[in-house]
């Protein structure tokens, strides 16, 4: 019924009846709610999917023994949940100090010329989305084959009452972390991150 097309009666076909203008009106109007109706399903969906994968991506982190297994498990989700092919967690010599081995990747010891070139990728923010250069790619993902073109990455400062280094999430693709993106993902990561640090530190 709802779509029916009954015309009225109009004079030379120059008229139209108010009751078939109401039904017009009234047709488009539901057309128009269902798509608002549709649009917010898929935004509802998108947002249960995104909080599945990030539950299950804090489970696996809470469940790591150590710092390495931290920055392992880290890279494992952000690839398989959420399509981030590279990451790396840059840590001061301060907190690797009293452990046993050296840092494994994606885990580094954060020194100054990464400081320097994290920092510039900041510039002066919390986090940041922000194009990769190549040069950058080598020296801030050093494990990870660097592509042939810029790239995109999102960085956030580790800070848990103390600096505590940066979170980099990076991909080839120069479109996937753009500037105007929102940076709150990565910096409730970043957060995440570096508490479980704190509590992953020597002797605890």
């Amino acid at each position: 019924m709802q779509q029916l097309k009954v015309p009225h009666p109009n004079i030379n076909g120059a008229a139209v009846s108010l009751l078939e203008r109401l039904v017009v009106d009234l047709r488009h109007r539901a057309e128009s709610a269902e798509g608002r109706l549709e649009q917010l399903l898929d935004t509802a969906r998108h947002t249960e999917t995104q909080y599945r994968r990030l539950r299950e991506t804090l489970l696996a982190l809470v469940d790591a023994q150590d710092r390495d297994m931290l920055a392992q498990a880290l890279a494992t989700q952000m690839s398989e949940r959420f399509a981030t092919p590279a990451l790396a967690l840059w840590c001061p010599a301060t907190l690797s100090d009293a452990e046993p081995t050296p840092p494994q990747p994606p885990r580094h010891v954060l020194d100054q010329h990464a400081s320097t070139r994290l920092a510039a990728l900041l510039d002066g923010r919390t986090s940041r989305c922000a194009k990769l250069g190549v040069s950058d790619w080598k020296c801030l993902l050093p494990h990870v084959a660097a592509p042939k073109k810029a790239g995109s990455c999102a960085v956030t400062r580790l800070s848990a009452g103390e600096p505590l280094g940066y979170l980099l999430l990076a991909s080839p693709d120069p479109e996937q972390y753009r500037a105007s993106m929102d940076t709150l993902f990565t910096e409730y990561l970043g957060d995440i991150t570096a508490r479980l640090l704190v509590r992953l530190g020597p002797g605890n």
